[in-house]
């Protein structure tokens, strides 16, 4: 009796042992994005520039778009682009077309996705090392100033 006791409770408490536990990772919640594409269009909107921001999480879902008043017809396009691209890649999107024009045999980046905007004004969001979405801007002059706007948006979620 003693020993179907005991082996009723290793067979029972076994499962306990071999169980896993779910994982846990980093994610971008909403108002945090929604804070970081109001910094962004703050920022351009300061310089005298009407964009669009989009944030993105990290697979590539759009948790915000913001449109300023005024802005071309195509910024929000543009800007969910470049958010999608610096999420897909974990890299900015300014970045993305430098690689892709010192390296030609990468060309088929382009193509990868028909969502990518390789242009500059996307950046990816970071929580820690891990990448938990990507913010893009589109509209300003060039894309140095959308990137400048983008990082403004970082800048108010990440400390």
């Amino acid at each position: 009796m003693k020993r179907l006791i005991a082996l009723s409770v290793i067979l029972l408490t076994s499962g306990y042992a071999t169980a896993q536990e779910m994982p846990t990772a980093p994610y971008l919640p909403l108002e945090l994005a929604t804070k970081a594409a109001q910094a962004a269009l703050d920022a351009c909107t300061a310089k005298g520039f009407n964009v669009s921001v989009a944030v993105v999480a990290r697979d590539g879902s759009t948790k915000t778009l913001l449109k300023a008043d005024q802005s071309g017809p195509h910024t929000g396009d543009s800007a969910t682009g470049k958010a999608f691209t610096s999420a897909a890649m974990g890299r900015d999107s300014a970045g993305l077309a430098q690689f892709i024009a010192e390296n030609p045999a990468n060309a088929g980046l382009r193509d990868m996705d028909a969502r990518f905007v390789i242009q500059g004004g996307g950046l990816p969001i970071k929580s820690g090392e891990a990448l938990v979405g990507g913010i893009g801007v589109g509209g300003a002059p060039t894309g140095d100033i959308d990137a400048e706007c983008a990082q403004a948006g970082i800048d108010a979620i990440i400390k």
